[in-house]
């Protein structure tokens, strides 16, 4: 009966919680409390799933995405009970064990250094409001992350609630493209542009349907996850494909043709044909997209297009910014604000980098683009050689082998596209590379394990292995 007494107690204040629901004005609002109450019983239980939804909605921005649900501030409402949740967990229950890898190293080198940038930016409201509003959130959660993934149902639970988000923005992505709202240029789709949302720009939309896509791809192709798994992957790369046509942005373009490369790498023998195939796909997805047709950055345009000057001068102002002030940079979300300072050419307005290297580089400094680039290069070592241990060690759980291998494509997709979008302060370089520290620990594990089932078995002089022939 104990065991049974916290869920009897949940369950008879989520009844009790449900009963005025129709004496409100907004009955969302009292439905989510009816639903935090067992959501904050099971989270003392199960502390990853809502680590994982606070990471979900922070990112894919699904309360943007579907407004109905802007009422419940459910990132809010996540926000302090996983910081609860996990306290309890590491001083309390000490279900939450930590541990360190390179990849966590790098990780707080790169995060000591935007911190110290903070002090001496030159906007230091400007910094210090980005950075406690994000990412120091970013910080917590990559810790939080990789300690809390430690078994392969953990993996299976990530790689799907990813893949779910996706699918989510791509639906509402495709359903304004259909009905022609919030159109940039008139043909770019975008999502909560009217709420100054972060979907609001085609190309951080693109960026954040890019994000699900290599872990779609890889549960539609890995072997002994079931056929069910492997119809939703196979949807969910369609559906998230499309969306991203739609936003027409080349970033992601170049970051799918790396997604679907890495795998060909995989699953194609053949080098040349596997080059052969990727250069017509990415000319038909060129055109599927309608990249030509662009106001900015379409055929029309002679030369060098708008959008890629605008690059060019956004680029050579992060040069300046890093030359001016080597050891910090201009401080983190300073770019936008110090453009007009450092830019050769200045047409009215500021401009994004549109770079993650660059935006690191002139909001960071040398030291903070060096140690920015060790983190993203020792988390792909990591990755690629935890995959290749869990695809050699027979009896491996495949929900581990897919996240292995969604990791590498990620990671590397992240690096193409991100020479085109600007993700070094936002999410997905870091959720991956908390993963990458958790299927790394995850990969040693299991070949410390199978070098002790070897030693064990191992037949000796003393006790020589029978014979069965």
């Amino acid at each position: 009966m104990s065991r049974l007494a916290p869920v009897s107690l949940a369950l008879g204040a989520s009844i009790l919680s449900v009963l005025p629901l129709f004496a409100l004005p907004n009955p969302l609002v009292m439905l989510g409390l009816a639903v935090a109450i067992p959501a904050a019983v099971m989270a003392t239980r199960v502390p990853f799933l809502l680590c994982l939804g606070f990471v979900i909605f922070s990112f894919f921005r699904i309360h943007e995405a579907f407004p109905v649900l802007m009422p419940l501030r459910i990132p809010q409402l996540l926000a302090i009970p996983t910081l609860g949740v996990l306290v309890w967990h590491f001083f309390g229950t000490r279900r939450l064990k930590p541990y360190w890898s390179r990849e966590l190293s790098w990780f707080a080198a790169f995060f000591g250094l935007v911190t110290v940038g903070v002090i001496f930016a030159s906007n230091k409201p400007l910094a210090l409001a980005y950075w406690t509003a994000t990412y120091v959130k970013i910080g917590i959660m990559t810790l939080a992350i990789a300690w809390l993934t430690t078994e392969p149902g953990h993996f299976a639970r990530a790689s799907r609630a990813l893949v779910l988000a996706g699918l989510a923005v791509s639906y509402v992505t495709l359903s304004n493209k259909a009905n022609g709202i919030g159109l940039v240029e008139g043909t770019r789709v975008t999502i909560g542009r009217d709420m100054q949302s972060v979907l609001g720009d085609p190309n951080d939309l693109s960026l954040v349907l890019l994000f699900p896509m290599a872990f779609a791809v890889s549960l539609a192709t890995t072997k002994g996850l079931g056929k069910l798994s492997n119809l939703f992957g196979a949807v969910a790369v369609v559906a998230v494909l499309m969306a991203i046509l739609a936003t027409q942005s080349r970033g992601g373009l170049l970051g799918i043709m790396t997604v679907f490369g890495v795998f060909g790498l995989r699953l194609v023998k053949s080098k040349l044909l596997l080059g052969a195939v990727g250069g017509v796909a990415m000319l038909v997805l060129f055109a599927a997209a309608g990249i030509s047709g662009r106001s900015s950055g379409g055929a029309a345009e002679d030369g060098i297009d708008e959008s890629a000057m605008g690059r060019i001068y956004a680029w050579g102002a992060a040069i300046q910014m890093a030359t001016t002030r080597p050891l910090t940079g201009v401080g983190l979300d300073n770019f936008l604000s110090n453009y007009y300072f450092y830019s050769s050419h200045w047409d009215g307005k500021n401009h994004a980098v549109h770079s993650t290297w660059f935006g690191v580089l002139g909001e960071t400094g040398f030291p903070g683009l060096a140690v920015f680039i060790g983190m993203i290069v020792v988390s792909l070592r990591s990755s690629l050689k935890a995959s290749r241990i869990l695809d050699r060690t027979p009896g491996v759980s495949p929900n581990a082998r897919a996240m292995g291998r969604a990791l590498v494509a990620g990671l590397a997709a992240c690096c193409v596209a991100g020479t085109f979008l600007t993700q070094g302060f936002t999410w997905p370089f870091y959720i991956q590379i908390a993963l990458t520290a958790a299927i790394a620990r995850y990969a040693n594990q299991v070949t410390q394990n199978a070098t002790e089932s070897a030693t064990v078995t191992a037949p000796t002089s003393e006790n020589p292995a029978v014979s069965t022939r």
